[in-house]
């Protein structure tokens, strides 16, 4: 299984790195490659090209409806709908139950475009899997102002165990979160603020709050750590560093922030 990052800047595009999109990448016993995308932000969809032809894509997972995180699915139903050598295949689409009224106020629509010859809505519930060929994508619910779930991913692994990569969305810690980063091998993890500096909660993890959560030492505790976190939605105005620093003081294993292009194989 593979994680490419293509979009990590928090809460908008950035000088960089445009807004948030990850792709998630595996072989089955075939050979065949399935691809899916978390989360499509502003900027995303043109970055996405230069990894995927979007004709490929086998599902997209929106942890929540933040213009940040699925505007781009606009462009993806210009790419599908309109493709000069012609409509693409609905592709399935996972999300929160508001995505569909969400994509419809961005795009500037009526309520009655659905949107079925680009997408195949599916609305998550926390805890029920689904499966995209050798991926299983199960949703668990996050703490954030609107509808928020964060994604685990369990795919193949090298030697042909499983292996897993955890993506929060974005969340501050909360019990469905702290399920979902049990023992991954690679933990996501939103780190949009800073300790003393945004005081408020229920909205985004700090660096802090992001190595505790891979640490396994957040909340109740006693959970398997992770086996490496990834920071990412960091905003344009954030110093990377500072992130860094307050994870590193909490979680002692590899440790890295998300750039554009950066990928794991796990």
């Amino acid at each position: 299984m593979k994680l490419t990052i293509v979009g990590c800047t928090g809460s908008m595009s950035g000088p960089d790195a445009v807004a948030s999109s990850y792709l998630v990448q595996a072989d089955d016993v075939a050979g065949r490659t399935w691809s899916v995308v978390l989360d499509l932000g502003p900027g995303a969809m043109g970055q996405l090209l230069r990894y995927l032809d979007p004709a490929e894509l086998d599902a997209i997972a929106i942890s929540h409806c933040h213009a940040d995180h699925m505007v781009d699915l606009v462009g993806m139903h210009v790419y599908r709908r309109w493709n000069p050598a012609g409509c693409l295949d609905p592709v399935l689409t996972l999300g929160p139950g508001e995505l569909l009224s969400r994509l419809n106020g961005v795009d500037g629509t009526s309520t009655r475009e659905t949107y079925s010859t680009e997408f195949s809505f599916r609305v998550v519930e926390a805890g029920e899997a689904v499966r995209v060929g050798p991926l299983i994508i199960t949703p668990f619910p996050a703490l954030h102002p609107v509808d928020a779930f964060g994604y685990r991913v369990e795919g193949p692994g090298h030697d042909g165990d499983r292996v897993s990569l955890a993506f929060t969305g974005d969340t501050d810690l909360c019990e469905g979160i702290e399920a979902m980063a049990d023992g991954v091998d690679l933990l996501l993890a939103e780190a949009a603020f800073l300790e003393g500096r945004d005081t408020t909660r229920g909205i985004h993890l700090t660096g802090r709050r992001a190595g505790q959560l891979a640490a396994g030492t957040s909340g109740r505790g006693g959970r398997r750590p992770a086996g490496r976190l990834v920071l990412t939605h960091i905003q344009p105005w954030t110093d990377v560093d500072a992130p860094l620093a307050e994870a590193a003081a909490v979680y002692g294993g590899p440790l890295t922030v998300a750039t554009p292009g950066a990928s794991w194989e796990l």
